[in-house]
């Protein structure tokens, strides 16, 4: 089998509260899986995620791993 690339992985952190702005940026705060002000999650580096964090950004913090 051949190997796989590492993929990199983004450590994402709700830094503002989505109360207030529209359902689709609340609905893409849940979908990354986010729950509360300074929860993290870590998730592969995608386009679908990048997509979904640029959406978010005002909201979100992002670190590299």
């Amino acid at each position: 089998m051949a190997d796989k690339k590492a993929t990199k992985a983004l450590t994402i952190t709700l830094v503002k509260s989505p109360i207030g702005y529209s359902k689709r940026q609340k609905g893409t705060v849940k979908a990354l899986g986010l729950r509360r002000i300074n929860h993290s999650v870590t998730h592969d580096d995608t386009p679908v995620i990048r997509g979904m964090i640029n959406k978010v950004g005002h909201l979100v913090q992002v670190e590299e791993n």
